[in-house]
């Protein structure tokens, strides 16, 4: 394993094992959230130095290859089209999780920003989560399942694509999905 990479499976581990909640300062907060913040205020300077640096917004869906993966699917095997559609059933979701994404928080204060993505991402988890409280009933007929069985794989995803962003979606991280995407990169 590249160096690195060991960074960055440390850090994965140390951001999931540390709560942190919406509510609140980060007074309390554990220092992942703390190194966090600092991501946070190295995007605000980009911003504040290049303001009119914003590309327009864009969206890859579901992102790490969650979309674009589904969509293969669809195309390769038609079957999985008839039962499983051309894309996920929380694909809305991911598209207004991607618009706060791409602007990376409504003003210039990384600590507002840090609390900016983390309500972003529980907005994301609760949005694929309302898909099941709305649709289990008829997506357990298309997928010859039951509602319960539906609602629950539903809920596990919501909960693995919550864990996935709060990883994969810290700012000036160098990935195409980070928070403030629609930045230059700020490593």
């Amino acid at each position: 394993m590249r160096f690195s990479n060991l960074y960055a499976f440390f850090g994965a581990i140390v951001v999931l094992s540390e709560p942190v909640t919406a509510q609140g300062s980060s007074e309390g907060l554990g220092w992942s959230a703390k190194v966090e913040i600092w991501r946070h205020s190295r995007l605000q300077a980009l911003r504040e130095e290049q303001p009119a640096a914003l590309v327009p917004f864009t969206t890859d869906g579901c992102s790490g290859g969650m979309s674009a993966a589904w969509g293969a699917m669809a195309r390769a095997f038609p079957w999985f089209a008839r039962v499983f559609a051309h894309e996920a059933p929380w694909h809305d979701c991911c598209v207004v999780h991607d618009q706060a994404y791409h602007l990376g928080g409504e003003t210039a204060d990384a600590e507002e920003g840090f609390f900016a993505r983390l309500k972003a991402d529980d907005a994301l988890r609760m949005c694929v989560q309302s898909v099941a409280d709305a649709q289990a009933e008829a997506l357990a007929m298309q997928y010859d399942s039951t509602p319960e069985d539906v609602a629950a794989a539903i809920y596990f995803v919501a909960d693995r694509m919550y864990e996935a962003v709060r990883v994969g979606g810290l700012p000036c991280s160098g990935l195409p999905w980070r928070w403030g995407y629609g930045w230059p990169q700020c490593f």
